[in-house]
């Protein structure tokens, strides 16, 4: 393994003084086995919401969980296909019962590398249906739940890329769906009515699972080591020659969930040492 996840310490978490931060509101946190997601989880439990974590791996769910435990957060855990309708349905449902659901963060995705024209049209159904259609069916889920709520609002998080602002070669199936979650989050904002918004937070290579599993795919389809992917592709045109750690993109979420980010309504955090805007 070249990139390593670290482990997520509880001083590293912003911690917020927000009104709607309290165990009687449900954040839900896609993707919390691992990575970004687990690092949310974790982050939004020590914030005092009651998380919610999906993930299809109950393993690494677990962990997450008795970790936003172990730092003094509530969190439950529910294992979840995120392109099963059923399986989502009932995840809502069971949140639901926790508490007011007023947040959600849209995490998970996987990576598939290959070019346009070799792209396994199977592997694009996959991650269409995970990492865009599903923030699609749980917005449309969890927003009648925000408008029932005490004050009416709801905030929805998802995690774009710098691969939804420039495109890369050999991710198609990444691209699309990453430029998809913006539009997803300016179309609920552009209905919300101020009282229910939406943001992306879209940052440069992370040290998660997902970045380390792509390295060997990317090393041959362009014919060069595996060190060079990390040196020359992921971080080269980054002014900041070090990935972003999870908990330092959770903290970006964090903070864009609570009333001190009221005006980013359909707005990306973006992120990433400078890959998109310097060159």
């Amino acid at each position: 393994m070249l990139i390593e996840e670290p482990e997520i310490y509880s001083d590293e978490t912003l911690i917020i003084k927000e009104k709607n931060f309290t165990p009687k509101n449900v954040c839900i946190v896609t993707g919390a086995g691992t990575g970004i997601g687990r690092a949310t989880a974790i982050a939004a439990a020590k914030n005092q919401l009651m998380v919610v974590g999906l993930d299809i791996n109950e393993e690494e769910g677990r962990i997450t969980q008795k970790t936003a435990r172990d730092y003094g957060g509530k969190m439950a855990f529910i294992k979840t296909d995120l392109c099963d309708d059923d399986d989502i349905q009932n995840a809502i449902k069971e949140a639901s019962k926790l508490g007011q659901i007023k947040y959600l963060a849209n995490i998970a995705g996987i990576q598939h590398v290959n070019s346009v024209e070799d792209f396994p049209m199977e592997k694009y159904d996959l991650m269409h249906r995970l990492m865009l259609r599903a923030p699609l069916f749980l917005s449309k889920l969890v927003i009648p739940y925000m408008k029932q709520s005490s004050d009416k609002t709801g905030v929805i998080a998802n995690m774009s890329s710098i691969h939804g602002h420039i495109c890369t070669m050999n991710k198609p199936a990444y691209n699309i769906t990453k430029f998809g979650l913006r539009a997803l989050s300016q179309s609920i904002s552009a209905e919300g009515k101020g009282k229910i918004r939406s943001f992306t937070v879209s940052t440069g290579f992370v040290k998660t699972p997902l970045a380390d599993k792509q390295i060997d795919a990317q090393a041959e389809q362009r014919g060069i080591s595996k060190e060079d992917v990390i040196k020359n592709v992921m971080m080269g045109t980054s002014r900041v020659k070090e990935m972003m750690t999870p908990i330092e993109v959770a903290n970006l979420i964090i903070f864009g969930l609570s009333q001190h980010a009221k005006y980013l309504v359909g707005g990306d955090l973006l992120f990433d040492g400078g890959c998109v805007l310097t060159y």
